[in-house]
């Protein structure tokens, strides 16, 4: 699986930002599911953010992800893909709308790790596109998509365990607030980039 993944990043075209180079995630597998909400105006903010609905990640990330997803089509189900790369001007109107840090990463100080390329907003889907039940909808604000809040019928904790542990295996950590969120743990030495997505024209 390893040599299959890397022959694939391989073989399909590097966005190049700067001196940084990310992946789309498109280019490598069909097996992922999208609903990129920033492309459009069902998201928190109300406004289309992207230009495009594009999921692009550093190389080294796609790989883990390629991975994780092949380990739950195994099980049954798929990745379902809301965020990926996000460019800093983008976070900078995120915050600008909930300044809140407990959901939105400051842009003035750290930052997200979805500035990086490092960071994937997602969650489960059956293998027929069935939706599988988290407890909240993404991009909910409040203590019900906290990680640790287990008041919640036996399915959702399931669901939300299942989805945690997979994607530990492969090297994603999780935050408190928002159970969609994964960010690739080797992330230190990755630049925050402020490159629009590569839409076309």
């Amino acid at each position: 699986m390893q040599r299959f993944v890397n022959i694939l990043v391989v073989l399909f075209p590097l966005f190049t930002f700067g001196q940084e180079e990310l992946v789309d995630m498109a280019d490598l597998s069909t097996e992922f599911e999208y609903e990129v909400r920033y492309a459009t105006e069902d998201n928190f903010i109300g406004e289309v953010l992207y230009e495009c609905s594009k999921c692009l990640l550093r190389k080294e990330v796609a790989e883990a992800l390629l991975k994780a997803n092949q380990y739950f089509c195994e099980k049954g189900y798929r990745i379902k893909l809301y965020d990926c790369y996000r460019p800093l001007d983008i976070q900078k109107k995120m915050w600008a709308k909930v300044p809140r840090p407990t959901y939105v990463a400051n842009p003035y100080t750290k930052g997200s790790i979805h500035n990086k390329g490092a960071a994937v907003d997602i969650t489960l889907v059956t293998l027929d596109g069935c939706y599988v039940e988290m407890g909240t909808d993404y991009d909910y604000f409040g203590i019900e998509a906290h990680i640790d809040n287990y008041n919640f019928p036996e399915e959702v904790l399931t669901n939300r365990k299942l989805l945690m542990d997979g994607m530990k295996k492969f090297g994603f950590n999780t935050i408190r607030s928002e159970w969609w969120h994964y960010s690739f743990r080797r992330n230190r030495s990755y630049s925050t980039l402020n490159e629009p997505l590569p839409c076309e024209d």
